[in-house]
């Protein structure tokens, strides 16, 4: 069975992780393939949006406990080739210039929530439950949670989330603005699509300009950013999308970014 499924269409590419009798769980083989499928979206100029989800109606489990245990005998040079890996698949979605959306439906735990996490937008269904559950087998959190749930939320609330275990839903994660849409069950996926769409509809180098200025600027001082983002605008008004976005504008019809 392929662990990964994908499937593109309309500038969109969807990666289904497809163990659903694991709940999705993931490993070494899953992140190098996820992490090869978003840098070729990022490198593709066709691929506008990317999507990623799990079959079964469960997002991911995290990394399978049974492999984990059976690690923890083996050389440390294994384990820390595991976490490259892992670490590799979380940076290239981070830093891969098309925005990539995670899907969840019944919910994440562990690594499954670092991939979530790690996605520029996250819609999910209402009761969906978010679990950096590492704790309860004796491990400290990876992938990144702690920084990205850190980067959103107060510290006592993250201490409260990844000392104890104890889950979060979607719906509250919203309240934070981590999860960008709430759904009901079942619709997570349809939903991601349609934002997705929309995404792949508007224009793809303001767009990958506006990741880039949103990622670097938790870590740049305001002038250097400012002028980051004048570098951008300005290259930007040169071009085919400001054009297109302009004229429309002025025009009064909607802007045709597909055809550029």
């Amino acid at each position: 069975m392929t662990e990964v499924v994908s499937h593109s269409q309309g500038g969109i590419l969807a990666l289904t992780l497809n163990g659903p009798d694991s709940r999705n769980s993931i490993n070494p083989e899953i992140y190098r393939t996820v992490r090869d499928h978003v840098v070729n979206a990022g490198d593709d100029p066709d691929t506008r949006a990317v999507v990623i989800t799990g079959a079964g109606g469960f997002f991911s489990s995290g990394g399978n406990v049974n492999a984990l245990k059976n690690s923890a005998g083996g050389p440390l040079s294994a384990v820390n080739a595991n976490t490259d890996y892992l670490n590799a698949m979380i940076r290239a979605i981070v830093d891969c210039p098309t925005p990539v959306i995670a899907a969840v439906e019944g919910g994440a735990a562990g690594a499954g929530v670092a991939l979530a996490l790690s996605c520029d937008m996250i819609v999910a269904e209402a009761e969906a439950k978010f679990t950096a559950a590492y704790v309860r087998v004796g491990l400290s959190p990876d992938g990144g949670v702690t920084h990205f749930l850190r980067s959103a939320m107060p510290r006592q609330l993250v201490n409260e989330l990844c000392i104890l275990g104890r889950p979060i839903t979607a719906e509250r994660l919203a309240q934070f603005g981590i999860v960008n849409e709430v759904t009901v069950p079942g619709q997570a996926l349809d939903s991601a699509m349609a934002l997705a769409g929309k995404v792949a509809a508007g224009p793809p180098s303001a767009i990958r300009s506006v990741k880039h200025l949103v990622n670097i600027a938790a870590d740049t001082e305001l002038c250097t950013h400012l002028w980051a983002e004048a570098d951008h605008i300005n290259k930007a008004r040169f071009g085919p999308e400001a054009a297109e976005g302009l004229s429309a504008f002025l025009e009064k019809r909607k802007p045709d970014f597909r055809k550029i």
